[in-house]
């Protein structure tokens, strides 16, 4: 890919991966660094796009797993009053990981599921293995490791629900 086609998609994409970097966050400055670092990776990363999926997708895999290195690195955690899941625009499970006791509760869940639910959210989230990389490990299509992860995440919200 040349200069001037990774600059494309820079400029096509640099607004929703900073907008979604924003809701992740909530914070500007944070969101800037990690959309910068985002871009960063992906330059780098280009030559292995295989294109199977969205350029958006991808952009948005590089920009969540910089965000979570990001919250590891500087051992920040979301506090607790921002953790809901009764909304779209609220953080899901993924994003709940940070907080301790919300952890807690998201490990008894998980711990609960069913197979392949279970390893799927594990290798999703924990391994931050790419959908195809799943996909790989249990033999399956892409299509199958997304669906499975996000049946799994709908699980996880549900038991979280009950027991509230």
């Amino acid at each position: 890919m040349t200069e001037s086609e990774f600059e494309k998609i820079y400029a096509e994409h640099f607004d929703m991966v900073h907008k979604y970097l924003l809701k992740l966050c909530r914070n500007a400055q944070t969101a800037d660094e990690i959309t910068s670092d985002t871009f960063f990776k992906a330059m780098r990363a280009i030559d292995r796009f295989e294109g199977k999926c969205d350029v958006r997708s991808w952009l948005c895999q590089i920009a969540k797993n910089s965000y979570y290195s990001y919250l590891k690195e500087s051992k920040r955690t979301v506090p607790l009053d921002s953790v809901s899941l009764n909304s779209e625009n609220e953080p899901g499970p993924e994003e709940q990981l940070t907080d301790a006791e919300a952890s807690i509760r998201i490990l008894k869940a998980l711990h609960s599921m069913q197979e392949p639910y279970k390893e799927v959210f594990n290798l999703r989230v924990f391994g931050e293995l790419s959908f195809g990389q799943i996909a790989e490990i249990f033999g399956k299509t892409e299509n199958w490791a997304c669906v499975t992860y996000h049946r799994a995440k709908g699980k996880i919200q549900t038991l979280l629900e009950e027991s509230k």
